[in-house]
């Protein structure tokens, strides 16, 4: 008999025997049957959408803005919440590790540089995804690359549940934090594109919501459940995402730029309701992007010219702000500065956890009202705050002076610099992120920006452990020192983007 060329049972590929071969099987055709069945769907509604739009008036009298906001608003928020589907897979691939390491390790018996890999992987797949996230959304469109991520992270999470040895486990990892790479450009870049400028902030801030979410969720439901029904609580977003996606028009702005002008008009429509009158805002979308159009095609070299610097360097900037400032040190390492400073570690981290949830909630619906720049500045002084205070304590306990006091301080410190983060700056780099780029550099410039985010990340996450070996104190100022810089950053280069239109703020930024 004929041997198979490839037997996916194969301990070497660390896939389960019989049962398990044919459950991946199904899972993977059913997958791919929803992933390809969307871009039909789509297409076919395309073509009878089109012809229906032929026969439907551009203009449209007698509007109620008042009447119009609830009604008309209806398919952004559904939009929105499609999207942010992606959103939550994001935070569930980053919340996945923590509390699995030792059930893991125990199952599969890892050694500690496997795992050790195994947590790596989902950065170095985030930035790979970064790196290709703006060519794809602009290939293929935002849609296009939503069900991407979404096949990638399915895929991830399929091969997480059913290995048995490193080789799966890696090859899962690697796929998530591609997927996740691709959405963290994505999804907000598609909020602020559909959204009227009035809900911006606020829609395009639940990004950051969700995500958070998702990373408290499964550190909570992770030491209820094993690390295989973990892995399945990861793929029911990416799922609800791809099945949505039937339901929601592509970004208008995007149709725009490609020339599909029936379809450009048809997803407007579709997004501010059928009474609507889209003349006005269609036309601003398309004169902008008429003028684009005469400028050469962007490449990366590009993003340096004169007259694109200073979005560029408001964006890479944020991000650098963002991550440099010691977010993913003190978030991956919570448990340790808690028993480091005498306090009970799983005490902090569910006070941690559910102040970060609450805070990043109260800045989504505030960021439209209070503004994106203001909101910034206190985020960072609190960071500054914050950072000083933890030092403080860990400076007190260096020197054995006032012991008694450290664990409060180092609690005070850690709890008013996540919530200082959640207050502003980890949603609003993302928001302004996606409103300052022009459409014609918005997939390179999108792609550097995220880039430089999750290399940011991972320099923070790998270098955390060597700087508090070092100088526990003197890591802390060191963070808070960066955060100062922000501020500076923050009044001298950002702008306020509030209740603009994103062609008016890119057209005052870029000149």
């Amino acid at each position: 008999m004929t041997k198979p060329l490839l037997n996916l049972s194969d301990k070497r590929f660390g896939i389960k025997h019989h049962d398990n071969k044919t459950q991946l099987e199904s899972s993977v055709a059913f997958i791919c049957l929803l992933f390809f069945f969307s871009f039909e769907t789509d297409i076919a509604k395309t073509e009878i959408m089109a012809q229906e739009d032929m026969q439907t008036p551009l203009l449209v009298q007698s509007i109620h803005e008042k009447s119009e906001s609830k009604e008309n608003n209806f398919m952004v928020y559904l939009s929105t919440f499609v999207a942010v589907c992606g959103s939550f897979a994001f935070g569930s691939c980053a919340g996945y590790s923590s509390p699995t390491q030792s059930a893991i390790t125990e199952d599969i018996n890892l050694s500690i540089a496997e795992y050790s890999l195994f947590g790596s992987l989902l950065t170095f797949g985030a930035m790979i995804g970064a790196i290709t996230s703006g060519p794809i959304a602009d290939l293929v469109g935002r849609k296009g690359a939503l069900r991407v991520s979404s096949a990638f992270c399915s895929a991830g999470w399929l091969a997480i549940y059913f290995a048995e040895g490193p080789m799966a486990l890696d090859i899962g990892r690697l796929a998530t934090g591609y997927g996740m790479g691709v959405f963290s450009y994505v999804v907000p870049v598609f909020i602020a594109e559909i959204a009227p400028k009035n809900l911006r902030g606020l829609l395009t801030a639940a990004n950051q919501l969700m995500i958070t979410a998702a990373v408290s969720l499964s550190f909570v439901i992770g030491t209820l459940m094993s690390w295989r029904n973990l892995s399945l609580i990861g793929l029911a977003p990416c799922i609800v995402l791809i099945t949505g996606l039937f339901f929601i028009p592509e970004s208008p702005r995007w149709l725009a730029k490609n020339g599909d002008h029936k379809e450009f008009h048809l997803a407007l429509r579709k997004l501010r309701g059928n009474d609507a009158n889209i003349s006005e805002e269609a036309a601003e979308i398309q004169d902008y992007i008429e003028t684009l159009e005469k400028l050469p095609k962007t490449k990366l070299f590009d993003l340096f010219q004169k007259r694109y610097s200073r979005s560029v360097i408001i964006g890479v900037g944020l991000m650098v702000c963002q991550q440099f400032g010691g977010i993913n040190g003190i978030c991956f390492y919570t448990s340790s500065i808690f028993e480091s400073a005498g306090f009970p570690a799983d005490v902090g981290t569910i006070i941690y956890a559910l102040l970060q949830i609450v805070i990043t909630a109260l800045n989504v619906l505030i960021v439209d009202k209070a503004g994106r720049k203001p909101l910034l500045l206190i985020s960072a002084t609190g960071l500054v705050l914050g950072c000083l205070l933890t030092a403080l304590s860990f400076f007190l306990k260096t020197y054995e002076i006032g012991v008694s006091a450290v664990p409060a301080l180092a609690v005070t410190g850690i709890l008013l610099y996540i919530g200082s983060f959640s207050a502003g700056m980890g949603a609003i780099p993302w928001v302004i992120m996606s409103e300052i780029f022009p459409i014609n550099i918005k997939g390179v410039a999108g792609s550097l920006a995220t880039l430089v985010n999750w290399f940011g990340a991972w320099a923070i996450s790998y270098t955390f452990n060597f700087l508090l070996t070092w100088s526990s104190y003197g890591t802390f100022i060191i963070y808070a020192a960066i955060n100062g810089g922000a501020i500076v950053f923050i009044i001298m280069m950002v702008p306020e983007t509030k209740g603009r239109t994103l062609e008016e703020i890119q057209a005052d930024i870029n000149g």
